[in-house]
């Protein structure tokens, strides 16, 4: 198993990054590569898939999104590209306090998941995760909705929620961080 990478990003994707590694070019998927620098030392934290067709690499900066990007895998039913695609839509500390506190609603509106998904997620996972304190996944639900009434679709308004920082506190601060990331 491939449990970790170090080098160059010599390309950003849509999807990920291309890292040179002693002179191989090894594309890696990652949740926010548009949060990357071309020319920049990167160390990724990863997730060996081997499918049928290939293998797959998925890397993370932070170890802690690496453990709940492979708790996701467990849930049936979730493979590595949605897991990676419930993680690129908001925060993992907004995640998992919606998924053990089973707030449904936050995963339908502002992940974007289907109802029965959402349902699934928070029981297969809830008592895993178990309920965070100091989240703020109630706020991101306020500011999803005032980005939608100021005319974001949802998909752009899951977007913008998605690059707040973490260490943003408060709902206005949140709203102001969402609408500087020209997400619309």
């Amino acid at each position: 198993m491939i449990r970790q990478v170090r080098g160059t990003i010599v390309g950003i994707e849509k999807e990920g990054v291309v890292i040179d590694m002693a002179g191989w070019g090894v594309f890696i998927y990652v949740p926010s590569p548009e949060l990357l620098t071309e020319g920049s030392l990167i160390t990724l934290k990863t997730h060996l898939s081997i499918k049928q067709d290939g293998m797959d690499l998925y890397g993370f900066v932070d170890t802690s999104d690496l453990e709940f990007f492979q708790q996701l895998l467990t849930v049936s039913g979730v493979g590595p590209k949605t897991a990676l695609s419930i993680q690129k839509r908001a925060p993992r500390e907004n995640l998992q306090a919606a998924i053990g506190k089973r707030d449904i609603d936050y995963l339908t509106r502002v992940v974007g998941l289907g109802k029965k998904a959402a349902e699934k997620l928070s029981v297969e996972l809830s008592e895993k995760i178990g309920v965070k304190d100091g989240v703020t996944d109630d706020e991101d639900g306020e500011v999803f909705d005032t980005l939608v009434a100021l005319g974001y679709t949802d998909k752009e308004a899951r977007k913008a929620v998605g690059t707040i920082p973490t260490g943003v506190s408060g709902k206005e601060a949140r709203l102001k961080a969402a609408l500087s990331t020209g997400a619309k």
